[in-house]
């Protein structure tokens, strides 16, 4: 090998950096509690919801652990915070239960969109099931967009569309009135439905005064027995069996034809 030649490079390649991530840092929820409250003095109020008055924090913690129970901060923008003895786990159950009935009682109101197939081409059954469909969604308070596609030729007669959007709107108009009126976007129309509230809630009452209605008493529910009628045997006795007695008083004479 010449000495003049380069020499090979011996060299490790070169190590990717490792990105550098923060340590993620749970930050609890809610308000301070026990030792998390730093602040001292705090205005206490004790387990019956009287005012204790200013003191400080150690002496708060230690009236809350002779009581068994937990010293929760209720309002930290006051000066000095106002800290309360009370259970924190049964407050937070409480807080949780009122907080779930709220959400409950405030309905989502949502846009749903329902297809009336690929084309004009559909039958009428697969439309009554889409407008069934929609008929639930209105009944729970939400919003419907009708949408109808056309294909190929049949933009040639965009009347069929209103047509059919105008005889949607006359069924669903015992539950909907009309919110946007049929517009062509390309090659669909559509329209939207919202809920008559006034409207549903009558059928809901008339629902639920039928299912009140519907329930009979207990004793017209009860069916009297029926009693059985024993079979009528219609063959005849056979002759043998037939006594004396039973044959007719006035037996009928055979009368003879006289001779020629």
């Amino acid at each position: 090998m010449s000495p003049h030649s380069a020499a090979p490079d011996k060299r490790s390649p070169p190590i990717a950096r490792r990105r550098f991530f923060r340590p993620y840092e749970r930050t609890p929820r809610g308000p301070r509690v026990n030792d998390r409250i730093r602040i001292s003095p705090v205005r206490l109020l004790d387990e019956n919801n009287e005012m204790v008055g200013v003191v400080e924090t150690d002496e708060a913690l230690r009236r809350a652990r002779e009581a068994g129970l937990d010293l929760v901060e209720v309002a930290s923008t006051a000066s000095p915070p106002v800290c309360r003895i009370m259970d924190f786990g049964k407050w937070k159950y409480e807080q949780s239960k009122k907080d779930k009935a709220t959400r409950a009682k405030s309905k989502t109101t949502e846009l749903k969109e329902v297809r009336l197939g690929r084309s004009m081409k559909i039958d009428p059954h697969d439309i009554g099931i889409r407008l069934d469909q929609a008929r639930r969604f209105l009944m729970e308070g939400h919003k419907v967009q009708i949408v109808q596609n056309f294909r190929g030729r049949e933009m040639m007669h965009k009347e069929r569309g209103q047509q059919r959007m105008t005889g949607i709107v006359e069924q669903m108009a015992d539950v909907a009135k009309l919110e946007v009126p049929p517009r062509f976007v390309g090659r669909r129309i559509t329209m939207i439905l919202a809920p008559d509230k006034a409207k549903i809630e009558g059928i809901l009452r008339r629902r639920a005064a039928q299912k009140d209605g519907d329930v009979p008493p207990p004793e017209a529910t009860e069916t009297p027995d029926k009693t059985e009628t024993p079979p009528i045997d219609t063959e005849p006795a056979p002759a043998e069996t037939l006594s004396n007695s039973d044959t007719p008083q006035n037996p009928v004479e055979k009368v003879e034809a006289p001779n020629a």
